[in-house]
């Protein structure tokens, strides 16, 4: 064993924990997701159509279409802009996410590793539209499944992916505001139920 080893270090979640947070209201559950590792995913320009082939085959789906986000097997991917995608899988099966997408792309895209920049919080229960109406712009009212939205909450930008109408919803933002975030989605949370 070298002198670096076991030293009992454990990761810290975004909101400063040992465990993710729960917040519980009555018809809304707000909880900090922390088991995903990210990678974002460029394409080099004229190699669109080798990306979209190279990740299908390495996701086992399609890598989605504008303002979408879809999900297959493990893996995970919604649209961030022209040509540019985040890519998701569970963290202890892909905690090397990023190489492992780089190889399968090749020289196709480019593939940054994201995961500690970004910060998630699913939202779950009969009182997601009204928390989200009060905290962002997006019509979540004519939203469907599969929807990924970039909007505005509380002045940070954030995607808001839509996993069942009214139900059940991602909130990622960037990791250095997790805190003011957090605080955005429970202090609309009380002002509502």
């Amino acid at each position: 064993m070298g002198k670096f080893d076991n030293h009992g270090l454990k990761a810290i979640s975004p909101l400063g924990g040992h465990e993710p947070r729960e917040d519980a209201f009555a018809g809304l559950l707000i909880r900090e997701v922390t088991d995903r590792a990210l990678a974002s995913l460029a394409a080099r320009q004229g190699r669109l159509e080798a990306v979209h082939s190279a990740a299908e085959s390495f996701l086992g789906g399609a890598l989605p279409e504008p303002v979408r986000w879809r999900a297959a097997g493990e893996f995970a991917a919604w649209w961030m802009g022209p040509d540019l995608w985040m890519v998701s899988a569970p963290h202890d099966s892909h905690e090397l996410l990023a190489g492992e997408l780089k190889q399968a792309l090749g020289e196709a895209g480019s593939v940054v590793e994201q995961t500690d920049g970004w910060c998630c919080f699913g939202m779950e229960g009969a009182r997601c539209f009204d928390v989200l109406e009060r905290l962002c712009n997006a019509n979540v009212r004519a939203g469907k499944a599969g929807d990924a939205t970039r909007t505005s909450m509380e002045h940070l930008g954030v995607f808001l992916l839509c996993h069942e109408p009214g139900q059940r919803y991602s909130v990622i933002g960037p990791r250095s505001s997790a805190g003011s975030l957090h605080h955005a989605l429970v202090s609309a949370a009380k002002s509502v139920i």
